[in-house]
C-alpha cells in the first residue's frame, strides 16, 4: 500500500506537502532563535547550549538535538526526492516543451526547482559554516555561536550568500505553503484568499527575520 501510494504522483505530491510543512515549522522556531543574536553573546550563547541539553536529565547531552536533525534530514531527503522524480515524471509527459509559458504562473512557480536548488546548495555550505568550522572564515570556535555568525556576516560572500538564499527561501514557502495546502485537501475557493494572504505573510517574515541578523552584523548593531 506505500509502494502504491509513493509511485503515484499524488502520493508524490502528499510527501512533498508533508515534508515541507515539518521544515517550515523548524525554520519558524529556527528564525525566532537566530533573533537571539540581538540579545547579546551572553543570551545568543546559552541558546545554543540550551538546544543541547533540551529533555535532560530523561534524554541524554544532545539526543533531542540529534533527533530534530534525523527528522530534518528525513524530510529534507523525501522533499527532494519526490520533486525531482514528480520533475522528471512531468518531462516525461511532454518532451517539448510548451510555445508560450503560462501567462498566470507567478515568478515563484518558475522558480521552484531553482529555488530549491539554490537552497540545497546553501544548506550543505551553512552546515560546513557554522556547524562543522570547516569553511568558516576568521577561525571556528566551538561552543561560541555568537562570534562564529559575526564572523561569518563579517565577510562580503557570506552575506551575498545568505541574502540570496534567503530571498529564495521567501519564494519557495510563498509557493509551497499554498501549494502544500491544496494537495493535503485544505484548499478551497472560500479559502483560496486567506491561503494565499497567509503564504505571503509568512514568506515575508522569514525572508526578513533571517535577513536581519547579516544586517545586524553589517550595520554594526551586532558586532
Amino acid at each position: 500500500m506505500a509502494r502504491t501510494m509513493w509511485d503515484s504522483s499524488v502520493g508524490k505530491k502528499t510527501v512533498m506537502a508533508v515534508s515541507g510543512l515539518i521544515m517550515l515549522l523548524y525554520l519558524v522556531v529556527h528564525m525566532i532563535g537566530n533573533l537571539k543574536i540581538y540579545f547579546g553573546a551572553g543570551e545568543y550563547n546559552h541558546y545554543a547550549h540550551w538546544l543541547r541539553t533540551v529533555g535532560e536529565p530523561f534524554m541524554h547531552y544532545e539526543w533531542t538535538l540529534w533527533i530534530v536533525r534525523i527528522v530534518l534530514v528525513v524530510a529534507v531527503v523525501a522533499h527532494a526526492t519526490s520533486a525531482y522524480q514528480l520533475s522528471r515524471r512531468d518531462i516525461r509527459a511532454r518532451p517539448s516543451k510548451y510555445v508560450h509559458s503560462r501567462p498566470r504562473a507567478s515568478y515563484a512557480t518558475r522558480t521552484m526547482r531553482w529555488g530549491g536548488i539554490i537552497l540545497g546548495l546553501f544548506i550543505v555550505w551553512h552546515i560546513l559554516d557554522l556547524t562543522t568550522g570547516t569553511v568558516h572564515s576568521g577561525g571556528f570556535q566551538p561552543g561560541h555561536p555568537y562570534q562564529n555568525v559575526v564572523d561569518t556576516f563579517s565577510t562580503w560572500y557570506g552575506d551575498v550568500i545568505y541574502i540570496v538564499a534567503m530571498l529564495a527561501l521567501g519564494l519557495h514557502v510563498r509557493h509551497g505553503f499554498w501549494s502544500a495546502a491544496q494537495t493535503l485537501g485544505v484548499g478551497s475557493r472560500a479559502r483560496d484568499r486567506a491561503l494565499k494572504t497567509t503564504a505571503n505573510v509568512l514568506a515575508l517574515l522569514l525572508t526578513a527575520g533571517f535577513i536581519a541578523v547579516p544586517v545586524g552584523v553589517m550595520t554594526g548593531v551586532v558586532s
